[in-house]
């Protein structure tokens, strides 16, 4: 039995029993990859895999012990890797990061900044897609750290950290009738069409909950991944925009305007996770990077001095 015979097996496992492209991924011949599998199967004297002719077709009972097992290990294996880089101060290496659209646009860049100052020998790949799809990167080992807003902290295979908290904004065009409100509550904001996030992105699910809690059905006339398309239509004057905050600078963009008179507790807050397999030793260039994520917290005010 050794790792290269383990990765196998957890391979064919994560992409979805296609030997052909785990083959292909792990740089090797199906034959080859096909015959190592059933070698370890052997040695361990457990079938992992349904077989029909020479297609995998299920995973056995005895088969999934065997793959949370080869997960630990292969974990535990990189881990070793990563504790060896840290002891030479080996500070280079990929670091591949999955992220939304709205973490990618407007939480990433500076963070990115100082990983190329810090780190020059780490290269970055990043990669977007649905919180759905980054849990399924960072299942498949496919992404090192994922950034969203939703799901992330649901998943049992994954560790997830708390980053900061946010706030929905409702925008419109400089001369909208909302700007002239004194105070907006859901009610006067329904009567109006809205556009905002797909059911997957950006705390979509507190917008819609806070809603239907208030007994309210608004006419949602244009869902979109990203902020950038929400603000375009919004600018058009299709509807009245809801945006998280970060992505809309307090002094407006163009002609769109925050709605001042919506307070920010108008929708339930929002907390961004950075995920990462559960087990998994983070490189000290990830931990960086994570803190680099975080808020600065605000100096403590100063006591006055009293005079003697």
């Amino acid at each position: 039995m050794n790792l290269q015979q383990i990765r196998y097996l957890r391979e064919a496992a994560r992409r979805g029993l296609n030997l052909t492209q785990a083959a292909r991924v792990l740089h090797t011949s199906q034959p080859g990859l096909s015959k190592a599998i059933r070698e370890l199967e052997d040695e361990l004297g457990v079938q992992v895999f349904v077989r029909q002719g020479k297609r995998l077709t299920a995973i056995t009972d005895e088969g999934r012990e065997v793959l949370a097992i080869a997960e630990r290990l292969l974990t535990e294996a990189d881990n070793l890797r990563a504790v060896g880089r840290e002891l030479l101060g080996v500070d280079a290496g990929v670091l591949r990061l999955a992220a939304t659209h709205t973490q990618a646009r407007y939480v990433l860049p500076p963070a990115v900044v100082r990983l190329r100052e810090a780190y020059p020998g780490v290269r970055l790949q990043l990669r977007q897609g649905t919180p759905a799809q980054i849990v399924a990167m960072l299942r498949a080992g496919d992404a090192d750290l994922g950034l969203a807003t939703e799901l992330l902290g649901r998943v049992e295979e994954l560790e997830s950290e708390p980053l900061f908290t946010w706030h929905h904004c409702v925008i419109a065009p400089v001369g909208h009738p909302l700007h002239r409100a004194r105070r907006l509550g859901l009610p006067e904001l329904a009567r109006h069409p809205l556009i905002t996030y797909d059911a997957q992105f950006a705390g979509r699910g507190g917008i819609d909950a806070a809603f239907a809690a208030a007994g309210l059905s608004p006419e949602i006339v244009l869902e979109a991944a990203d902020a950038d398309v929400i603000k375009a239509y919004t600018a058009l004057g299709l509807g009245v925009g809801i945006v998280t905050e970060m992505a809309m600078p307090a002094g407006g963009e163009g002609e769109l305007k925050r709605v001042r008179a919506a307070a920010p507790d108008l929708f339930p807050v929002n907390t961004t996770r950075v995920a990462y397999r559960r087990g998994r030793l983070l490189r000290r260039y990830e931990r960086a990077f994570i803190g680099w994520l975080r808020p600065i917290a605000p100096a403590p005010a100063r006591r006055a001095r009293r005079p003697a």
